[in-house]
């Protein structure tokens, strides 16, 4: 990502956290949506679960210039969610899911460029996080 497009993603998440409750909710509401098989994922409570969104967002739209840095906390991540039952074919729903939450809270100023930086930011992220998830399957040992 260039320096422009991590710009126009920071700078369009304040809006996301400007209505959190909201825009998770948003998230959540759409996801369950595409794959409401996804819900049993989700043990915490949905106003938790969706801080816990808001929290993760924060941290990788933080540190989308220093994606390297990034890294291992995604990995961890990405452990965690093969834990709790993600699946490879998830992170496109949620995907969907995220743009839909962007469209919808990401405020007046939201345009083109701005969605196709979300988008790619979320492509890299997901990159990340698929490959370690993969790399940590392989190495778990079956129940």
């Amino acid at each position: 990502m260039d320096t422009d497009q991590v710009n126009l993603v920071r700078d369009s998440f304040v809006q996301i956290v400007l209505d959190s409750d909201a825009a998770a909710r948003s998230f959540y509401d759409r996801l369950f949506e595409l794959a409401p098989e996804t819900r049993p994922l989700f043990r915490n409570e949905m106003i938790t679960q969706g801080r816990h969104l808001i929290e993760a967002l924060g941290r990788i739209v933080t540190g989308l210039s220093k994606l390297d840095d990034m890294r291992p906390g995604l990995r961890k991540l990405a452990e965690r969610h093969v834990d709790y039952g993600v699946e490879d074919r998830h992170y496109a729903v949620a995907g969907n899911a995220l743009m839909y939450m962007i469209t919808v809270h990401g405020g007046s100023a939201l345009d083109s460029a701005t969605i196709e930086a979300w988008k790619t930011a979320y492509a890299l992220i997901a990159e990340v996080m698929i490959a370690a998830s993969n790399d940590y399957r392989g190495l778990r040992t079956p129940p």
